[in-house]
């Protein structure tokens, strides 16, 4: 498995003992960077800069559990006491980070230590088949009203098991928040099945922007960092690979979501 097709990550929301939050920066010059060294004609630390122009970033530059990683089956390991996940809306809120309210109070706290965050790493693999979930996000109603950063909108009979593929199997990793300041304190899951999405689809999250409105618009594409050195993790998969014709069955083994109810979505 390698990364995600045409740049996107579609992020999901972890269960059970994590709080559902929106992760906000701050409005200053740590907010400075960018996935690019040139944007609109001027100079912004890109992701090689990172560590370098602020010390509090250190980490991006010196860390030896960064992420995105590429995902190699042979070096994956066998996992058998990896259970299946489930996975939360947190009430009414499609989220995309989660942080672990059992041991920090906020995101902050839990963003700077151990075992604070988690993130689920959906596949999109391109084709003719749209994802039922993306059709109902992305329509023109939808679309018109969730352009910039922070926008939100209320939406109705929208569940999220449409968005999650059927499979039980995931392989999961420690590393690192994927931007500034890159501090090793997440568990990344990546769902080992791919969900589909059309060409159509990926145009239509192209024309949303990462910016607030107030600022120049940019395209939510080529917003991800180059893939870093596994160095001496271990990729850990709940799927035995030497038997992989064995599957499953039953409801024990399949991506369980619990409170499939209305949703905002937030940009």
């Amino acid at each position: 498995m390698g990364t995600a097709l045409g740049g996107i990550y579609l992020l999901g929301v972890l269960a059970a003992t994590c709080d559902a939050v929106q992760f906000v920066p701050a409005k200053t010059y740590e907010d400075w960077w960018a996935y690019k060294e040139t944007l609109h004609g001027s100079f912004v630390p890109g992701p090689p800069f990172w560590g370098l122009v602020n010390s509090a970033w250190s980490l991006c530059a010196i860390g030896k559990r960064q992420s995105p990683l590429d995902v190699n089956t042979s070096q994956m390991v066998f996992d058998p006491f990896l259970l299946p996940l489930r996975l939360s809306t947190g009430g009414k809120k499609v989220q995309l980070i989660h942080y672990n309210q059992e041991l920090y109070p906020n995101i902050s706290e839990a963003s700077r230590n151990p075992n604070g965050l988690a993130v689920i790493s959906i596949f999109a693999n391109v084709g003719p088949s749209p994802n039922p979930f993306l059709t109902r996000l992305l329509n023109r109603e939808t679309i018109t009203r969730i352009s910039y950063k922070n926008d939100a909108y209320l939406l109705h009979e929208l569940s999220l098991e449409d968005l999650y593929p059927e499979t039980f199997g995931f392989i999961t990793y420690q590393g690192s928040m994927s931007t500034p300041p890159c501090y090793e304190t997440v568990t990344w899951i990546l769902v080992d099945r791919p969900i589909n999405i059309t060409s159509v689809q990926i145009h239509s999250l192209r024309l949303l922007s990462q910016n607030l409105p107030s600022q120049i618009f940019r395209s939510m594409s080529d917003n991800s960092r180059p893939l870093q050195p596994l160095l001496q993790r271990s990729l850990r998969s709940n799927r035995d690979l030497r038997r992989p014709t064995r599957r499953c069955k039953g409801a024990n083994y399949k991506l369980h979501v619990d409170g499939a109810r209305p949703s905002k979505t937030v940009m």
